[in-house]
């Protein structure tokens, strides 16, 4: 019978840094992993949507994954990100990351319907991954079907951890931990906007980009059972939230100026697929960067 996973707290996943030129800056980003794992994150995700990663080549992300495992050096889990829409290509970044001897892959499967996802799905599994995370990602709707989730969670050992990116994202945590009898291992991507409802239905772990302090702290007071200190810090970021989280590709622009001011990443650039940061946007981008950089220098 299945174990759950040994996963729990703030799994970051990683902005993609790019340096002056427009290439991967792998000094910026082992930096930032040391910055994480400081601040005490649980694991890391790399590349996903956060890290621009239809922009990337395979052995940029090859070369990412590569770094970060190498900078974490077996402190904690590491999820190398399988997205892809092109099954013949997701299969080569699999066996890629089998040969490296990355074990952990998050697969993301474009949903079509049942049959054509679990098709997708069976063929990759079986090429040979330790642990699976799957992606359920929809940010107008509810996302991949509960029986279909089920199936696979029955149907496949290595399948044992599923990143939540729903809307809404609350009654899903509360169902398929019963209906998996808390063995399936739930994470809260992009409805980290709910950490506190997400902490109270039991979900193991959650994956933002950046405010490593200020996450790892609301989490950390949750367990420790101070959930008025959890909540009090909680509701000092959702102004951040509330102005990241309107759209992917502004959180993307938000954040890496977010790590630029801090220090962290050597410029804030982004690829040219994103959607333009305008001069509104920088204006209150700036005021809450004031915000985050005063706040995590206080917990």
């Amino acid at each position: 019978m299945k174990e759950l996973f040994p996963l729990t707290g703030i799994v970051t996943v990683l902005n993609t840094p790019f340096d002056k030129k427009g290439d991967v800056d792998l000094p910026s980003l082992r930096l930032n992993v040391r910055y994480a794992l400081k601040a005490g994150v649980a694991g890391f995700l790399v590349p996903a949507l956060a890290s621009e990663v239809a922009t990337l080549s395979i052995a940029e992300r090859l070369q990412m994954v590569a770094t970060v495992t190498a900078e974490v050096a077996g402190k904690v889990p590491v999820f190398a990100g399988a997205g892809e829409p092109d099954i013949e290509r997701r299969k080569h970044i699999v066996k890629e990351y089998l040969a490296m001897g990355c074990q952990n892959i998050l697969f993301q499967i474009p949903f079509e319907n049942a049959e054509q996802f679990k098709c997708q799905f069976y063929e990759v599994a079986n090429l040979g991954v330790e642990t699976i995370m799957l992606q359920d990602w929809n940010a107008n709707g509810y996302g991949l079907p509960d029986d279909l989730i089920l199936e696979l969670f029955d149907a496949v050992e290595s399948f044992r951890c599923l990143k939540v990116e729903t809307v809404p994202a609350g009654v899903k945590y509360s169902r398929l931990l019963g209906l998996t009898e808390g063995k399936l291992h739930l994470s809260g991507g992009w409805a980290v906007t709910q950490m506190i409802e997400g902490l109270k239905r039991g979900v193991h772990a959650f994956m933002p980009t950046g405010m490593h302090k200020t996450y790892c702290a609301i989490y950390q007071y949750y367990k420790a059972g101070e959930l008025e200190k959890a909540e009090q810090l909680f509701h000092q970021i959702l102004p951040i939230l509330a102005f990241s989280n309107q759209h992917l590709d502004i959180s993307i622009h938000f954040f890496k100026r977010l790590l630029h001011q801090q220090g962290i990443y050597e410029t804030s650039n982004v690829r040219a697929s994103l959607l333009p940061f305008d001069v509104i946007h920088e204006e209150i981008a700036e005021k809450l960067i004031e915000l985050v950089i005063a706040l995590e220098g206080e917990v």
